[in-house]
């Protein structure tokens, strides 16, 4: 079963008058984690899209590159996207709620912040009523400033990402340890331990880029250090 039908499963609920936000909260446990996670990306995401004042198609497009949609899901997709458009909740309580479900400094809460930066890039600018949006996000889910102002410059094309910060090291620290860090992230990113934090299969993808922008900081790292070495994950 796709997520998108135990979503249409979840917010059957709908009939009965409840909100978007009322079944969000009664997600709390594996397997209904990765159904409550698709829909906080999705409501944060239709929620941000309205920052700058506008949802773009562009805004809406990012929805299908961070989730794998299949051509059958797309109106199912489309019906939570709207709903959570429509939901007189507001982002705090869907920000606060997955917090909760998933535990302060959570990795998962990173990837939900990525899939959110994503789309907000996606209309080719970066607004500033987003960033305080994302701002806010990031705090509630008690996120660090210097590990959002990193997430920030991997995605705001007028920010230099330090490499080092990517890879969540010191620039002090030793080749042995740079390279320790790279593979730790590498592995973070297989697609077994994303699914183990809560991402349902459909959502993987928003690893890749988390993956590129990795190797392209180890690779930085040891050009900067000359250092002939091409180790592997």
């Amino acid at each position: 079963m796709s997520i998108w039908s135990r979503i249409s499963e979840a917010i059957a609920a709908l009939a009965r008058g409840e909100s978007l936000s009322r079944v969000f909260e009664e997600l709390r446990t594996p397997p209904e984690r990765s159904v409550a996670f698709t829909i906080a990306v999705i409501a944060l995401g239709a929620k941000m899209a309205k920052a700058d004042g506008m949802v773009t198609r562009d805004e809406v497009t990012a929805f299908r590159e961070v989730f794998q949609i299949a051509k059958k899901d797309e109106e199912q997709a489309a019906k939570v996207f709207n709903l959570a458009r429509q939901d007189v909740a507001g982002y705090e309580i869907y920000a606060r709620n997955i917090a909760s479900m998933f535990g302060p400094r959570s990795e998962t809460l990173c990837d939900l912040m990525e899939g959110l930066f994503h789309i907000a890039l996606a209309d080719g600018g970066y607004h500033p009523a987003e960033d305080e949006y994302l701002s806010n996000v990031a705090r509630i889910f008690g996120m660090d400033e210097a590990r959002f102002r990193n997430l920030r410059a991997r995605f705001v094309q007028d920010c230099a990402p330090d490499p080092y910060a990517i890879l969540g090291i010191e620039p002090g620290a030793s080749y042995e340890e740079a390279r320790k860090a790279w593979r730790q992230a590498v592995r973070d990113c297989h697609p077994d331990r994303l699914a183990a934090r809560g991402l349902p299969e459909e959502a993987i993808g928003m690893a890749e880029k988390r993956l590129i922008d990795i190797n392209r900081a180890w690779e930085e790292i040891t050009a900067a250090r000359g250092s002939s070495d091409r180790v592997t994950a």
